[in-house]
């Protein structure tokens, strides 16, 4: 079925990219303004399956799939508008986190409708391959040799033992293995590097896609993991610029940023995001989000996390760091609405939240979770649990290298999109 949707392109700026159209029809008003009719496919009526070739879905490289979208400006559907922006003011951004409850929860469950399928959920597990031992000062951190908590340092895992614990998350229906070692940087282990890529290259050869948190790389690090076949590399933020130093003083933000440009450089997909509980203040929150919504590309995945307060650690008060659901909901739902195409996860913390809560973080945009029961050393929901969630709430997992559905909502013509000409691709780089 074809249902044709009038658009709105700036005044003079007529979109070179309708695909699959074969006539426009052109009209111009007094105020100078082009509209321009273009077709919005439509589902045609079928019987319910769980066929995957009945599901339209994007390229799974964030590049190419980004390459679509270069020409599109915004996006509108019942009432709101979004765009993939990295122009954002603090000012813009604490506006939106300062919503009243219920319009923040409308405005981005809205967008994330606009880019998304909401019942697909991304299933990622995180093994800690070195644990304990790092010398770095992040007072959160239950591995910091620099407390006394419940956690004793051990060696990296032999590949071995790697493989078979990414082999049990794929039967468990996970579809990323996240590997995470507690050190500082890579630096010169040689030796654990390479072993390290023997890993990568052993679960990318079962079909899952690849994660890392190594500490800081440089850039030759980078293309090596790349060239295994990584798919994204973790190095968090944490928290905004102004608080992170009452957090931690051995790595400076800007070391983080470095990182971070290495592994984009390199090709490798981006996972930044931070933990609440830090003793930040709600600007705190704020700058964060502003930080990853203006670096050149958005991260492929924002991971918010809900600090778990180990005891030992100068952040081990319960009291100090407590975090609620309607802090989470919040910075779930502004991370949607400032970066739409991204993948907002909801990382640690999750097994203080009942399914309610969770639910109101899936509504406002998170569309991925870490399972598993734990998440490098504390406790997350088992497998079994998560997957009871899924079917209580209708959702299902995405599938390993394939890209995102595409989202009801514009496949049904719901979505009006605005097009324009005139930028290339080159510098206008969305993800």
């Amino acid at each position: 079925m074809i249902a044709f949707r009038s658009i709105t392109l700036r005044s003079g700026r007529i979109a070179s990219k309708f695909r699959s159209l074969s006539s426009l029809n052109v009209v111009s008003n007094d105020a100078g303004d082009v509209r321009v009719d273009r077709f919005v496919s439509q589902a045609a009526p079928s019987t319910p399956s769980n066929n995957e070739a009945s599901f339209q879905r994007l390229p799974n490289d964030v590049n190419e799939r980004n390459s679509i979208f270069f020409d599109e400006e915004k996006r509108n559907m019942a009432g709101v508008e979004a765009s993939v922006r990295h122009d954002w003011s603090k000012e813009e951004i604490a506006k939106i986190y300062s919503l009243p409850f219920h319009a923040l929860m409308y405005r981005a469950a809205t967008v994330h409708r606009m880019y998304w399928d909401p019942s697909e959920v991304q299933q990622c597990t995180l093994l800690s391959i070195k644990t304990g031992g790092c010398t770095e000062d992040c007072s959160y951190c239950s591995q910091s040799s620099r407390y006394k908590t419940f956690v004793k340092p051990t060696p990296t895992m032999k590949v071995k033992e790697v493989l078979e614990a990414a082999k049990r998350a794929k039967e468990a229906g996970s579809t990323r293995f996240c590997m995470g070692a507690a050190w500082r940087e890579l630096g010169n282990k040689k030796n654990a590097f390479n072993h390290i890529l023997e890993m990568v290259r052993g679960v990318n050869g079962m079909g899952l896609e690849v994660c890392c948190t190594l500490g800081m790389l440089d850039a030759n690090q980078a293309k090596q993991l790349k060239e295994a076949g990584l798919t994204a590399y973790n190095h968090n933020l944490d928290t905004s610029p102004e608080h992170y130093p009452k957090v931690i003083t051995t790595r400076s933000y800007q070391d983080r940023l470095d990182t971070i440009a290495n592994v984009r450089d390199a090709g490798i997909s981006v996972c930044c995001g931070g933990i609440l509980g830090l003793g930040e203040e709600e600007t705190d929150r704020v700058g964060l989000l502003h930080v990853l919504a203006t670096l050149p590309e958005h991260p492929e995945s924002v991971p918010i996390n809900a600090l778990v307060a180990v005891e030992g650690t100068p952040l081990g008060d319960d009291e100090v760091s407590r975090v609620d659901a309607f802090d989470m909901v919040r910075m779930i739902a502004t991370a949607r609405i400032v970066m739409p195409r991204t993948m907002v996860r909801l990382s640690a913390g999750r097994l203080t939240f009942s399914d309610a809560e969770q639910y109101l973080m899936f509504q406002a945009g998170a569309n991925s979770i870490f399972n598993g029961d734990k998440l490098l050393t504390t406790s997350n929901p088992e497998f079994d649990e998560d997957q009871a969630l899924f079917n209580k709430l209708g959702l299902r997992g995405k599938p390993a290298h394939k890209g995102p559905l595409v989202a009801p909502a514009e496949s049904e013509g719901q979505v009006e999109i605005t097009k324009v000409q005139g930028v290339p691709y080159e510098e206008k780089q969305y993800a």
